[in-house]
């Protein structure tokens, strides 16, 4: 039996589980970087369970498959806001970044399980 709402997809569960570490990471940045990085990477991050929770309730697959495409690319947009925020010494990101990784195979995934024949890259 499939999923009867975007919050029984463990690609979801997962993706909201690491926008909520995001969210306790980027608070503890310095505070002229709140409405800048902070600001930047937190969007990024909410941007991935949102478009996983959008492309749910697409009807078409290729509906599905561009929400869900529109979320990895969120994800890697987040995988940069992590190394600069590690690089200007706001703190570790290994375990952010783990748990990016995990996001990205889960949703990488559900979008095969579609029965889909992704083009290369994706």
């Amino acid at each position: 039996m499939g999923a009867k709402s975007f919050e029984d997809l463990i690609v979801w569960q997962e993706a909201h589980a690491w926008v909520l570490e995001v969210y306790r990471y980027a608070a503890k940045f310095p505070k002229h970087e709140l409405f800048a990085l902070g600001s930047q990477m937190t969007r990024a991050a909410f941007s991935v369970p949102a478009n996983v929770t959008e492309g749910f309730k697409k009807r078409g697959k290729a509906d599905k498959l561009r929400f869900y495409n529109i979320a990895q690319g969120s994800l890697e947009e987040s995988r940069y806001y992590l190394i600069l925020a590690r690089d200007l010494g706001y703190g570790s990101t290994n375990g952010l970044m783990d748990a990016l990784e995990e996001v990205g195979r889960l949703l990488e995934a559900y979008m095969r399980r579609l029965g889909s024949s992704l083009p290369t890259g994706y």
